[in-house]
């Protein structure tokens, strides 16, 4: 499977354009999904020095992309237009609908090819907690 990851706030905390702390596991979980053979795009808003960094950054950690805002290594800039769309079966991202979840989820709904409900349950079954009335302005 591809599968494109987001840097930062997804593998680092959000400290744009400084590199964040490692979110727990991430790095740890990238190389779970690299030993499955999963081919990973880092697909990042990063671009030149900034962008380099990343890339070096997980490096450091152990983990080397298979390509890095493209679809496959040999992509040239010439060859994609103006678009940095990428192609993957899957994308990690912090700003997916409902947040990240933590990287042992995650692995867990690649790994064992479930969703969401099957690890949360029908979250309409679960009771919901009463919320105090506001009134506008107090």
């Amino acid at each position: 499977m591809v599968i494109a990851v987001d840097f930062d706030g997804t593998i680092v905390e959000h400290r744009y354009p400084e590199i964040g702390k490692e979110i727990p596991f991430a790095i740890d979980t990238l190389k779970l999904l690299q030993q499955d053979r999963h081919q990973l795009i880092l697909w990042t808003v990063r671009e030149g020095k900034l962008l380099d960094e990343a890339v070096e950054w997980c490096r450091q950690k152990g983990v080397e992309f298979y390509a890095v805002n493209k679809d496959y290594p040999e992509e040239g800039r010439e060859n994609r237009g103006f678009s940095r769309k990428i192609k993957a079966d899957l994308f990690i991202d912090n700003s997916n609908l409902g947040g990240l979840p933590d990287w042992g989820i995650i692995y867990r709904i690649i790994k064992e090819k479930i969703g969401f409900e099957e690890i949360y349950g029908n979250a309409s079954e679960q009771p919901v907690a009463k919320r105090k009335k506001r009134r506008w302005l107090f």
